[in-house]
């Protein structure tokens, strides 16, 4: 891949872009499904349908995740929580697990339209989200498997550490050509490449 030239910072153009070698890797990751769960898992009918349903447990402990699978279950607070899919398969017949859901005084929301990710990576990649977040990105502080919610610059988002070297954020939809923007723009100064789409 070639460089390109600063006039090109911010394209979505599979390539390089400022110096090299590049110290940062962006790139769009795609979900099949993402849907919000709420509710109360101190009481015993809500706790057990999720892993009836999905077959995993929500996680109970701040920031964490769960993963079986193609299913990643992430924590976004004491009564809800985010499930992304990687394939159709694992998050299926929205309407019937609504119900039982809702069954067991749940909530379920499917926020899949309104949902997009990148992932960041390589060896600048904390200190570019670092640049338009308040967040500690050092594996001491940002563990791998976990998340966290916070900004990106004005957007909220959430983080996910897919690795130790590299994080998953997910925003609104609606934000997506200044986000995009505000993370090539603080990874120029290392060089980065922009990668073909990922799975989540």
């Amino acid at each position: 891949m070639s460089d390109r030239t600063t006039e090109a910072i911010s394209a979505s153009i599979p390539g390089h872009y400022g110096p090299t070698p590049a110290g940062v890797a962006l790139a769009e990751t795609t979900f099949a499904a993402a849907w919000n769960i709420q509710g109360d898992p101190t009481r015993a009918p809500f706790a057990a349908e999720p892993r009836r349903l999905f077959g995993l447990a929500l996680p109970d402990v701040p920031n964490t995740t769960e993963r079986h699978g193609a299913l990643t279950a992430l924590w976004l607070g004491p009564t809800s929580w985010l499930l992304v899919a990687s394939d159709a398969s694992a998050l299926t017949a929205f309407a019937a697990q609504k119900d039982a859901v809702n069954a067991a005084g749940g909530a379920l929301f499917d926020v899949t339209a309104s949902s997009l990710a990148w992932t960041v990576g390589g060896p600048r990649a904390a200190t570019v989200l670092a640049k338009q977040c308040p967040l500690d990105f050092h594996p001491r502080a940002f563990a791998e498997g976990t998340c966290a919610q916070s900004v990106l610059g004005q957007v909220n988002a959430l983080f996910y550490r897919r690795d130790l070297s590299s994080f998953t954020v997910l925003i609104a939809r609606s934000y997506a050509r200044g986000v995009w923007r505000t993370l090539c723009q603080s990874a120029a100064q290392y060089g980065y490449d922009v990668l073909p789409a990922v799975i989540f």
